[in-house]
């Protein structure tokens, strides 16, 4: 017997489920009037009625109940053997897109901890920030921070809140580094130090708001002198450290440097509003190396923010 077209069959497999066209052709992002028109040709197909039509409303034949206990079947068996082929490698590396100011001044200098605990687990990363084509570019995960909107059929999953605060090289005031001992943690802080010292406010082109954003949060003011603006977030950063200026720094992105006395954050961090997020087109559950890695990252981002909280 020749087979009905696998489209028809599945679009008789979602009007049985529902028991409406209508609910179908939502389902399959079709009209009405297309389910309708398939079920039509595939009961001519079959030289059977699928459906009785009474009232507005379908209801299954006993042809159609019988039909629908093998469509049912089969589906469940397609899409858990496309789930089975799409399942990754145990021993293929784990693709990992980042922003590139965290993935830097954060992340790196601690992949090593996670190989040591995960030596099976693999990562290859890739810096990019914003928006991502996971097929395209052949990408596992991506850490981002949810300023942008994507794609509602990804997942994500929250790995912390974003604190920041003004970042500066020790010293920078005029006073002697050495002799100060600082505990900004991640509120708080110095509020006395809002002129700054005539320090410019170092701006970035990637976090234009970043300054606003933090002087809402934070109830302070705004350095009086204007800095220039970098192309990048770590820019600014790095040009602080450097005794540029004042920047705005993450908390989670300056904390190493803080601990290593290379900036201070004379009033410590504020939540901005944002969080850091791990996308991916599936469930990190259905995928082990991806499961690990998001565990691991939520533990390392905790751990980052109770050492600035401490003041360590």
């Amino acid at each position: 017997m020749k087979l009905p077209p696998l489209n028809t069959l599945r679009v008789f497999d979602a009007a049985a489920r529902h028991q409406a066209f209508g609910k179908a052709a939502e389902e399959l992002h079709v009209t009405h009037g297309a389910v309708s028109r398939q079920i039509r040709l595939l009961e001519e197909a079959l030289g059977m009625t699928l459906f009785e039509r009474r009232n507005r409303a379908v209801f299954l034949t006993d042809a159609g109940r019988q039909l629908f206990d093998v469509t049912r079947a089969l589906f469940e068996q397609l899409s858990a053997g496309l789930a089975k082929l799409r399942q990754p490698a145990a021993d293929a590396p784990l693709v990992l897109s980042c922003e590139p100011t965290i993935a830097m001044m954060w992340l790196i200098p601690r992949l090593p901890d996670f190989q040591r605990e995960y030596p099976a687990v693999q990562v290859h990363l890739y810096a990019a920030g914003g928006p991502v084509d996971f097929a395209a570019q052949g990408v596992d995960v991506a850490l981002r921070r949810n300023d942008f909107e994507w794609d509602t059929a990804l997942h994500a999953e929250r790995v912390c809140e974003e604190w920041t605060g003004p970042v500066r090289r020790p010293g920078l005031s005029g006073e002697d580094p050495a002799s100060e001992v600082r505990r900004p943690g991640l509120s708080g802080g110095d509020p006395t130090t809002g002129d700054w010292h005539g320090a410019p406010a170092l701006g970035s082109a990637t976090r234009p708001q970043a300054w606003k954003d933090w002087s809402r949060a934070s109830g302070l003011k705004l350095p009086r002198v204007a800095g220039p603006t970098y192309e990048h977030f770590y820019l600014s950063l790095q040009a602080a450290a450097a005794g540029l200026g004042v920047a705005i720094g993450s908390a989670l992105m300056a904390c190493d440097a803080v601990r290593d006395r290379r900036l201070e954050a004379p009033c410590g961090f504020v939540r901005d509003g944002s969080a850091y997020v791990l996308l991916s087109p599936r469930p990190c559950a259905e995928d082990a190396r991806a499961g690990a890695f998001l565990e691991w990252l939520r533990r390392e981002a905790a751990a980052s923010l109770r050492a600035v909280a401490a003041g360590a």
